[in-house]
């Protein structure tokens, strides 16, 4: 059934009301009247006309007013867009109730408004149910640190894998994105794999956790999508490289090579050497072993010594040749423990990540 004869003349003299007091007491009459009942059928021109007035109408009031039209307008069925707009572009007070609610609003409208007003405004957004990808990637872009956090914690919001490596990228040197992303459920694995050396132990407990649960098709996925975001390689090899290469292929194949020697290098102070035979049996490539050593990253160290079915005793001598530091015997008792609490399978699942890089690197 269509708006009465009634609802209709009280808008009408809304219109075309100039008292402000009356024009309040009008506004919240007739608000109250076409939103109390969103069931009954109304036209097209109707709403139209009903979001015109009411919008253009609402710009004159105070504040006050505009705030409680924005929270009834928030939480309306109804095709409310310019009233919703308008309101969106208000005092971030009046506008906070849309921006966080009103389905009036497309997800053109929300990209526009994240690219063209500020930072609170873009975080009431960033907390909306159901959020589209397009927005979630134009948050993304334009929001500081805490918004993005915001998005994250979003469980609703839809956040494609082209944001996601932006946000990747984000937190490798942004402490505060590193939680939330890793703990966001859906991540992809090989994006949580590229943070893994920058976080926190408790952090990386996790990622690990998520490595060992996955299942070899959804790890195959990841594993082939890493396979088109090969990282730039860290730091620059030593000019002898290629010659120590050489050496540890020869000494293998001779077999006067095998893991216990990689002591001995460190011992002798043979950095190249020691990169390129410690590259040689974890099966990784020599930028990610250059950053752990020189990080001293004894995680990623037990990770991959694990994965390489290492003794434990000798990841233990590694580490502390590695890191330095006094009392030995406690240092030995705390990698030893380190060693036995990553699970083999996480450790082999994490260390294809690297070999990834490694083996492209060879095609390429």
């Amino acid at each position: 059934m269509s708006v009465d004869h009634s609802k209709f003349a009280k808008l009408m003299d809304l219109a075309k009301e100039t008292s402000s007091e009356k024009r309040r007491d009008l506004l919240r009459e007739v608000t109250d009247v076409f939103l109390q009942d969103e069931t009954a059928e109304r036209s097209e021109a109707e709403c139209a006309m009903f979001d015109e007035i009411i919008g253009a109408v609402a710009t004159d009031m105070t504040e006050q007013v505009r705030m409680e039209l924005s929270r009834k307008v928030a939480v309306s069925k109804s095709p409310l867009r310019k009233t919703a707009r308008r309101l969106a572009t208000d005092s971030i007070r009046v506008a906070e109730p849309v921006l966080r609610k009103s389905t009036a609003l497309t997800d053109e409208d929300l990209v526009h408004i994240v690219n063209t007003t500020g930072q609170d405004r873009l975080m009431a957004v960033s907390k909306r149910e159901k959020l589209g990808s397009t927005v979630s990637a134009a948050l993304v872009n334009k929001g500081e640190d805490k918004v993005v956090v915001s998005l994250l914690e979003n469980e609703t919001a839809e956040i494609d894998r082209e944001t996601y490596e932006v946000v990747t990228e984000r937190a490798m040197t942004s402490k505060v994105l590193q939680a939330p992303l890793v703990r966001r459920k859906n991540v992809p694995l090989d994006l949580l794999n590229n943070v893994y050396h920058v976080v926190e132990k408790k952090l990386r407990d996790q990622i690990m956790a998520r490595f060992d649960s996955v299942s070899e098709a959804e790890l195959n996925a990841a594993l082939e999508a890493s396979r088109h975001r090969l990282n730039v390689a860290y730091g620059k090899e030593p000019e002898d490289m290629d010659k120590q290469k050489k050496w540890v292929e020869a000494e293998i194949e001779a077999n006067r090579l095998t893991p216990p020697h990689l002591v001995q290098q460190l011992r002798n102070g043979e950095r190249a050497r020691f990169f390129a035979s410690f590259a040689y049996f974890t099966h990784v490539p020599l930028d990610t072993v250059y950053r752990i050593i020189d990080q001293k990253d004894v995680d990623a160290m037990a990770i991959l010594c694990r994965a390489a079915h290492f003794p434990k005793a000798l990841f233990s001598t590694l580490a502390m040749q590695i890191v330095g530091g006094e009392n030995g015997v406690a240092k030995a008792k705390e990698y030893s423990d380190m060693y036995e609490q990553v699970p083999l399978a996480a450790a082999q699942r994490a260390v294809r990540f690297w070999k990834v890089r490694s083996s492209a690197a060879k095609a390429a």
